[in-house]
């Protein structure tokens, strides 16, 4: 850049705005902007605060009005990489979300900053608190005791929520004054160390030292000099300060320069310094392992040894006749994970980088040390479960290529990666990998395919049950597909016994909530120190308190669903916005003292085996129980080790969990999981029964499930029973071909949210009738979700279904046009619309 040239940015703003906004940059800051580093902007009209901004473009077209200057400067060098940015640019046209809601969510918080609003008198206000309201009164005698005040501090002391209109006005009236402070909240984390000067090195000059101090009585002084030298080894190395006696001696000898004390930046990551590497060759693999591995590898190294520059800023197209997408289709401990390894290898040798995905963080802990174990501290990990300042650090030693293995949950997609070839998204069929709340709503199983695209890369979908999508791409020639038809080590696949609990009830063989079956089961893998995982899909102890006299059910006066009881707070508790009221001692309709509990949760089962196993050790893993950083961390090791004997838990302990005492698996019911409004839902309850069934005799044990079940003849439990993934392959594929769901068609649902439910009729009437003007027949609703209201909000759902032949560029743009035109029409500027692509 000219120093003497006039030049403007368009950056990027981590908010939810169209597009970039363009600012001029200072001379004296021309060279020093670079585009993916961070700026610092002021964005508004009134009181704007200042964000940090990352720039896209630099360039000389000065725009139509004055443009702003950007205050500042944050990075000498790119924190993000211009192909990250095209891959954010193309998530925001997918998901159909702004580029700024795409910015934040996919940098670290640690990376993102915004002002804090800090209120002050005003230098020119006289004191005069007689022209003042009550709430003026309050907010100026708080800031003649607090100077300087955040306004979110204002507000909670004065118990005002919506303070910005009285702060404004006091604004008009130069009674108070804000000022606007931009914080860094990411800081390196600094450690003391302490070293011998160079005058006391040699043997001698320690002698004399030591002769001074015991002359001059100074024993604290000599006892904390000698533990130094011992750790030091006679001072040729650093000692952490932490490490040494903290006190008045260690002081002194540091003001009297006897010790030095220096500051070192510290990661906050734990590398691992194990020095028993293990040669990933020699991994051995069975006869179907290594087929599947031969027919990946061979794709591998087409993409490896393909000339390319991968240091451009353009996509790279795929190179070869390989298809870039394998689907590795596996029953449970079939191995894969080995053959991932072995293909892991294979671009860690060649100096390039993978991506590992895993559905859930609870999966890191174990797939991390199998790794390690391998690459060292060639892995890195990312997961929303780390700190602010972790994931900022593992981003930042991501960019400078300090990782060549990324392990991580859906949102290590967003990593900034120097030189990727080898993308693996382990259980891809996993829900988990769809991203609700906030926009973008995107799923990173496809996300990663696209990724790996930008760089051509070769993708790996895992899976012992892959979406019906997936499995469908391979049936069809979009994708490869390997496949493992036998566990590893030549173990067997778990014996499943289904209970009629119909028949188990009029038998009498019905314990609580458990058949003797099942009871039997427990007592066997107990009696010979195996290990147990029960499986139900509903967490608290009851799903509802109910009056045995009127029926009335207690219920979230935010949303509209019934409270659960939580045996452990004592509470009735919503599980959408975590409204919560103490158990009532009677009927609130009837006052009727006659109250029960219906239903069951994780919570109510543990108990249970707690009083029928009074022996064993129950734990429970739920939202609840892991609430905490490492709870699940801690759950899991304790049950490695063999510290719990039974393990209760919701859809966490279905995941691709490897223990080896694991011998009996129990699913408490399996109709809860079934019987679910969605047309996927054969498909997910297929999926989850089979993958916690996959938790059984993995080491050759013997394995056992036990299914109860009210319906033992339903189609998905004889699917189960027989681990029959292509039955239930293709009694799913006819009922979409029939009614017009995926893989055949693309869905779009919009969702509009209001408070007043007229208002909200009223507007998704009128998009619904926009819509079809444009798109006819492919436009279902309005309809009320089986939820119908959350957090205060009532809902209203549309829903668009295109054929996967259509493009989707031009649809999504005019379906973004109609929502704007609605939140435009007065008196519906408050309905807030919602668009997700392709929903679970």
């Amino acid at each position: 850049m000219d120093e003497l040239k006039v030049y403007f940015v368009d950056v990027l703003l981590p908010l939810h705005l169209p597009g970039t906004y363009t600012y001029r940059v200072p001379q004296e800051l021309n060279g020093q902007v670079k585009v993916g580093a961070r700026v610092v902007v002021q964005f508004g009209a009134k009181n704007a605060r200042m964000y940090s901004a990352l720039v896209r473009r630099i360039h000389q077209e000065a725009p139509h009005w004055r443009s702003k200057y950007i205050m500042g400067v944050l990075d000498e060098e790119p924190i993000v990489t211009e192909r990250q940015m095209e891959f954010w640019e193309w998530l925001a046209r997918y998901y159909m979300c702004s580029p700024g809601d795409v910015m934040a969510c996919a940098l670290p918080a640690g990376l993102k900053l915004a002002s804090e609003s800090a209120v002050t008198i005003h230098p020119e206000f006289s004191g005069e608190l007689s022209s003042l309201s009550k709430l003026e009164t309050n907010v100026v005698q708080l800031l003649s005791e607090h100077p300087v005040m955040r306004v979110v501090d204002i507000s909670r002391a004065i118990g005002v929520q919506k303070i910005m209109p009285l702060i404004r006005g006091m604004i008009e009236r130069e009674i108070v004054m804000i000022d606007e402070e931009l914080k860094e909240r990411f800081r390196p984390k600094k450690s003391a160390y302490v070293l011998l000067p160079a005058e006391y090195q040699d043997e001698e000059s320690q002698r004399a030292l030591f002769d001074e101090l015991e002359r001059k009585k100074r024993v604290k002084q000599v006892e904390v000099l000698m533990q130094f030298l011992q750790l030091s080894k006679f001072g040729k190395e650093e000692v952490p300060k932490r490490d040494l006696p903290q006190g008045s001696a260690l002081q002194t000898l540091i003001k009297n320069g006897i010790l030095a004390v220096e500051e070192r930046v510290e990661s906050r990551l734990k590398d691992y310094c194990g020095d028993d590497l293990v040669d990933p060759s020699s991994i051995v693999l069975n006869e179907e392992q290594q087929q599947a591995f031969d027919c990946l590898n061979a794709s591998m190294l087409e993409c490896l040894s393909a000339d390319i520059s991968h240091s451009n800023n353009q996509t790279i197209k795929q190179s070869g006749n390989q298809k870039p997408v394998w689907l590795l289709h596996g029953v449970t401990s079939s191995g894969k994970t080995e053959v991932y390894i072995k293909l892991i290898d294979e671009v860690v040798r060649s100096g390039r980088q993978a991506l590992f995905l895993l559905p859930e963080i609870a999966l890191t802990a174990q797939i991390i040390n199998r790794l390690r174990k391998y690459f060292g501290d060639k892995v890195g990990v990312y997961h929303s479960r780390f700190s602010m300042s972790e994931r900022t650090e593992v981003w930042q030693r991501t960019l400078t290529g300090g990782y060549q293995v990324l392990l991580g949950a859906r949102s290590a997609v967003f990593l900034p990666f120097k030189d990727l070839a080898l993308v693996i998204v382990d259980e891809e069929h996993d829900t988990s990998y769809k991203q609700y709340e906030p926009a973008p709503r995107y799923q990173a199983r496809d996300a990663a395919l696209y990724l790996a695209r930008l760089w051509g890369a070769r993708t790996v979908l895992g899976s012992a049950t892959p979406s019906v999508e997936t499995y469908y791409n391979a049936q069809t020639g979009k994708y490869e597909l390997a496949t493992l038809t036998k566990r590893y080590g030549g173990f067997t696949l778990p014996e499943v016994t289904c209970v009629d609990m119909k028949e188990a009830f009029r038998q009498g063989q019905v314990k609580g909530h458990f058949s003797s079956t099942l009871l039997q089961a427990i007592e066997e893998a107990l009696l010979q120190k195996r290990q147990v995982i029960l499986f139900q899909n509903r967490r608290g102890f009851s799903l509802r308190l109910e009056c045995d006299d009127c029926h009335e059910v207690p219920h979230c006066i935010h949303c509209d669903v019934s409270l659960v009881y939580h045996k452990a707070t004592n509470s009735l508790r919503c599980h959408y916005c975590g409204y919560s009221i103490p158990v009532p001692s009677e009927c609130p309709a009837c006052h009727s003292t006659h109250l029960k509990m219906t239903g069951v949760g994780t919570e109510r089962i543990e108990e249970d085996l707690q009083i029928m196993f009074p022996e064993a050790r129950v734990a429970r893993m739920d939202l609840d129980s892991t609430l905490q950083k490492n709870q699940y961390l801690e759950l899991l090791n304790d049950f490695e080790q063999h510290k719990i004997d039974i393990l209760v838990g919701t859809q966490m302990v279905t995941k691709g969990l490897d223990f080896e005492r694991v011998s009996v698996v129990g699913i408490i019911n399996a109709d809860n999981i079934i019987n679910y409004p969605s047309f996927r839902s054969y498909e997910h309850a297929f999926q989850q029964m089979t993958q916690v069934s996959g938790r059984a005799g993995r080491h050759g044990t013997g394995g056992r499930v036990i299914l109860q079940t009210y319906n033992p003849h339903h189609q998905v439990i004889e699917n189960v029973m027989k681990a029959d993934y292509k039955a239930l392959y293709e009694e799913q594929i006819q009922e979409r071909r029939i009614f017009l769901y995926p893989p055949y068609y693309r869905l779009i649902e919009i969702t509009l949210k209001h408070r007043d439910p007229e208002v909200l009729n009223a507007a998704a009437d009128w998009m619904a009738q926009q819509l079809r003007g444009v798109f006819a027949a492919r436009v279902m609703g309005p309809e009320y979700p089986l939820v119908s209201r959350i957090r205060g909000l009532y809902l209203k759902t549309v829903t668009l279904r295109f054929e996967k032949s259509e493009p989707l560029s031009d649809a999504k743009r005019v379906i973004l046009q109609i929502g704007d035109d609605l939140t435009k029409q007065e008196g519906w500027s408050g309905v807030t619309v919602i668009y997700d692509v392709d929903p679970l």
